[in-house]
């Protein structure tokens, strides 16, 4: 039974492809109104750690090697301190157990659903997997590929863009596997607090199923350092039963192409998803795993990579403040803008295109269509301060510009 409300709804219409595909498609043959300045796709700018080459020279002869698919004692072990230092675990996490490398988090992301579906065995004809929307498009991909049904959440302003969890009924719950979150969240960068995490974990006891918590943005905040879900399961009984968190390189140290991240929390869990990734999964090469080792033992890049983004933060507050109100979210490197003074998300997109010179990514290319036509991203639009900042500044004068020449 297809059942929908202004909260979630079951039998979404998923996307067929990317964002970045349909934002192509939407601007093909349309020329820009100025020199192109790119603020779409996250892919981070700023400098890799000046560690990075030194500790990859010093690990060539390694890349002849098969890596352990559980990765190696010393990648664990830094994962488990750093989680430790972070969250102020006291040494719960175990690094012989409670931690796995990843090919970068998207890669347990895909394929994280498929393990929990086989774990749970609840033997039922459709298995659900619940995600934001808007949402990651790779958690869509997750459901896809465990064969379980997707239902879609609306992550909306009054609830800090993170699904309601009391719309959710029990019967939705009991066919539940999976469940998708992201804090901060992407695209809108806002932060779940400690009694958000608590109450989502309590419904993954009592309903059986996992949580995958994407925290890949959780260091690139503004001045508070959002709490993470291990420290709130941490607190608990049951410790980190049912949580499994995921974090990578890619935002916090600047290297997405190292394609190195990590799952940590139920170790339960883990250790079986090791012998399924021990058959399906590529290993993550041992001289990535050297960097990360490295990476997450030095929080001084991270400490810059972060003024970085808030300096461009700072930008975006002056030069759109004015026009908009605040703009700057609690995390992340993008900017979520309201833009429904202006038309939607898609209309000021292709128009921002061809009288500015401005690529942006509408709303609703990160988000599903519900049945009814509705799409919780259509008022938006996502803008990246990936850039350097005299190119962002560039951008956001533009921006501006047009805001105020069409309001």
């Amino acid at each position: 039974m297809t059942v929908s409300s202004p909260h979630y709804i079951r039998g979404a219409v998923l996307p067929s492809s990317n964002p970045f595909q349909r934002l192509a498609e939407l601007l093909s043959g349309e020329e820009p109104g100025k020199e192109p300045i790119v603020m779409t796709i996250g892919e981070p700018q700023h400098a890799i750690p000046d560690f990075t080459a030194g500790v990859l020279a010093e690990n060539m002869n390694d890349f002849r090697r098969y890596p352990p698919i559980n990765g190696s004692p010393e990648f664990r072990a830094a994962i488990a301190a750093w989680l430790d230092k972070r969250y102020g675990l006291a040494g719960a996490i175990d690094p012989e157990r409670g931690v796995l490398p990843l090919n970068g988090s998207r890669e347990g992301l895909s394929f994280g659903a498929i393990a929990a579906r086989d774990q749970l065995a609840k033997g039922i004809e459709h298995p659900v997997v619940i995600l934001p929307n808007p949402f990651y498009q790779t958690y869509a991909a997750a459901a896809h590929v465990a064969d379980c049904e997707a239902v879609l959440l609306d992550a909306v302003p009054g609830n800090n863009f993170l699904p309601d969890l009391d719309s959710l009924d029990p019967e939705l719950l009991d066919r539940t596997v999976a469940f998708y979150v992201a804090s901060p969240t992407n695209p809108e960068g806002y932060v779940a607090g400690l009694d958000y995490w608590q109450k989502l974990i309590t419904l993954a006891r009592k309903h059986r199923f996992y949580v995958f918590a994407d925290e890949c943005y959780s260091e690139i905040y503004r001045d508070t350092p959002p709490p993470g879900i291990l420290q709130a399961a941490q607190q608990t009984d049951d410790g980190f039963a049912n949580i499994i968190v995921l974090n990578s390189l890619s935002k916090r140290s600047n290297l997405a192409g190292l394609r190195c991240g990590f799952a940590a929390g139920d170790p339960e869990f883990l250790q079986k998803w090791a012998k399924f990734r021990g058959l399906a999964a590529p290993q993550v090469p041992l001289p990535a795993q050297a960097v990360a080792v490295k990476a997450y033992q030095d929080e001084a890049h991270v400490i810059e990579n972060r003024r970085l983004y808030n300096e461009k933060f700072e930008a975006a507050e002056r030069h759109l403040g004015p026009i908009m109100g605040k703009v700057t979210p609690e995390a992340g490197f993008f900017l979520w803008l309201d833009v429904s003074r202006w038309g939607d998300g898609i209309s000021v997109t292709k128009a921002l295109w061809r009288d500015t010179g401005l690529k942006v990514l509408p709303g609703a290319f990160l988000a599903s269509d519900q049945r009814d036509g509705s799409n919780p991203g259509r008022n938006y639009i996502r803008v990246g301060l990936c850039a350097p900042l005299a190119q962002t500044e560039t951008a956001l004068e533009r921006l501006a510009n047009w805001l105020g020449d069409t309001a």
